[in-house]
């Protein structure tokens, strides 16, 4: 058995394999037990459950998730990792890695191959520099998933949950709100990491919800109003909407029927009214 979570075990193997840190691909192991207890308990892991993990590093988080007993998929982009954790998986016949960039890959044939169709849960310690298109990429298939538990940069954890009307609110907040309930379990502090980088981080997970809790006329039409809403943000809505080319009489006139100022702003607005503003303006 490996201690993972001790720096001079990280040095060690990450010596025998001639490893350095990779900046440009975010890696920064957790050397917490306490934080990986966390995760694995807040994605409610059992060993009837799928499991995929993106960017597995050293396998610190992926062998927590394979004691569980759940079928495991851990994708990992760097190649040069493979051999070292084939030594410190060794032994879990329900884990698989498959070296690979998840952005890349075909999702509907891993779902298919190595789940079976089942519905999966997501659990990882994302890399910074890709957080929101991994994210982005997984609420896709939202109806394949039933949670995304992982670990984010802070700052982002914090615009994952907000609400309308605060600084950190944004397209993504609606994006996220739209297809799962949303909750910070756990603030990580940068000495739980080994490089520590230069921010702290957070847990979060979000429990796909089973419909959206809007009704809207055209989905797509409403994910171009929010993300013009957000294209100009410390314009107007009517602004930053005529950016995307629809007419400022237009929205004002949407606005007023909504009994909202034409003068307010997109991060004002509430993901039920962002809706009903969509279907005003598509009818």
């Amino acid at each position: 058995m490996y201690k993972l979570t001790q720096p001079a075990e990280i040095k060690r193997l990450m010596g025998k394999y001639g490893k350095t840190f990779k900046k440009a691909l975010g890696q920064n192991f957790l050397t917490s037990e306490e934080v990986l207890d966390g995760i694995v308990d807040k994605s409610k892991i059992t060993d009837k459950d799928c499991v995929l993990e993106i960017g597995p590093g050293i396998g610190v988080l992926t062998c927590k998730l394979g004691m569980t007993g759940a079928n495991v998929v851990a994708v990992e982009i760097d190649t040069s990792l493979m051999p070292l954790l084939a030594e410190t998986l060794e032994g879990y016949e329900n884990i698989k890695v498959i070296n690979e960039d998840f952005m890349k890959l075909d999702f509907e044939k891993l779902l298919n191959e190595e789940f079976r169709g089942k519905k999966i849960k997501v659990a990882a310690n994302l890399p910074y520099y890709i957080t929101t298109p991994i994210l982005m990429r997984l609420l896709e298939y939202k109806s394949h998933i039933l949670s995304i538990t992982i670990m984010v940069q802070k700052e982002v954890a914090k615009r994952l949950v907000a609400k309308e009307g605060t600084s950190d609110f944004g397209a993504i907040s609606l994006a996220v709100a739209y297809r799962a309930h949303a909750e910070i379990t756990q603030i990580v502090t940068a000495d739980n990491f080994m490089p520590p980088p230069k921010v702290d981080s957070a847990v979060v997970k979000l429990t796909i919800l089973d419909k959206p809790p809007i009704k809207v006329k055209n989905e797509q039409q409403l994910f171009k109003i929010i993300r013009g809403g957000f294209a100009l943000r410390r314009k107007t809505l009517v602004n930053s909407l005529q950016s995307i080319g629809i007419p400022k009489e237009k929205t004002i006139s949407a606005l007023e029927t909504l009994g909202l100022s034409a003068t307010v702003r997109g991060e004002a607005l509430s993901l039920e009214q962002y809706g009903q503003l969509s279907d005003i303006l598509f009818l």
